[in-house]
Parts: C-alpha cells; sequence; structure tokens
C-alpha cells in the first residue's frame, strides 16, 4: 500500500477538514461528495482529480481498499464538485499502472512514481447538476 493507512485518521481529522475550504474552487483538488453505503449518510472527501476524455480519474493513494470508493462502487457513482462546477459521475472503473498514470500530468505521474501509486478510479462524466452536490435517493 503506497500510503500507510493510519495517515487516513490524521487526513480525516485535520487535512481534510482544512482542504475542504478550498477543494470546491482550486482544480486539480476536488471534493467527491457520496453516501455510506450502510449508514446512508452523506460524506464529502477532498481528492485530487484529472479531467480525462471519459470524465476523472482520481489516484489511489491509499490503495483501493478507502471508504470513499467502496461507496461509490456501491451506488454506482458519485458527484465531484471541481473548479466552483458539480458535476454527476457514474460507472467507476479501476484502472492500473500505465492505463491509470497516462492519464494524469507528467509532474503528478512523477510524484506517484515516488509513492509506488499505481491504482486509480476513472469517472465517466455523464452530466452537471446545480445546487447540492449529492446524489438524489
Amino acid at each position: 500500500m503506497p500510503i500507510p493507512h493510519w495517515i487516513t485518521r490524521v487526513n480525516r481529522a485535520v487535512t481534510n477538514p482544512v482542504m475542504g475550504v478550498f477543494s470546491d474552487r482550486v482544480p486539480p483538488l476536488a471534493t467527491l461528495h457520496h453516501v455510506g453505503r450502510s449508514s446512508g449518510r452523506r460524506y464529502r472527501t477532498p481528492v485530487m482529480a484529472f479531467r480525462t476524455p471519459r470524465g476523472v480519474v482520481v489516484a489511489l493513494t491509499y490503495g483501493p481498499d478507502v471508504q470513499w470508493l467502496h461507496n461509490i462502487d456501491a451506488a454506482g457513482g458519485a458527484r465531484l464538485v471541481r473548479a466552483g462546477r458539480v458535476l454527476v459521475l457514474d460507472d467507476p472503473v479501476r484502472l492500473r499502472g500505465d492505463a491509470g498514470t497516462r492519464l494524469v500530468p507528467a509532474p503528478v505521474r512523477a510524484a506517484l512514481r515516488v509513492l509506488h501509486v499505481d491504482e486509480f478510479v476513472e469517472l465517466a462524466v455523464v452530466g452537471t447538476a446545480t445546487g447540492t452536490a449529492h446524489r438524489d435517493a
């Protein structure tokens, strides 16, 4: 696993709330809005999302066993706020190695290589939304 899981607890408590203040407006940062697959609770997770011909790609810097990815897989999609726009995402596809790294900018590729990150999720952008960033239930 590229980044140890204990760091996720620190990020959830400290880093994510700070990043959440500006992640909606400062690309490549974005805020992923997803719903808990068991709890039904709504979550906001800051991520780095890069545009692709199909939609957006997010590097799985903590590996594929993260709650936000499980929630998106269960729901089949999510919403992403990036540069002030709400994108409706669908059809998550896992990518490994070159299939994913070729979708991110070269400087990011280099950093991900150093971190040994080679897993990604690409989501199709199927529309835009106004108002709330949460999926309609």
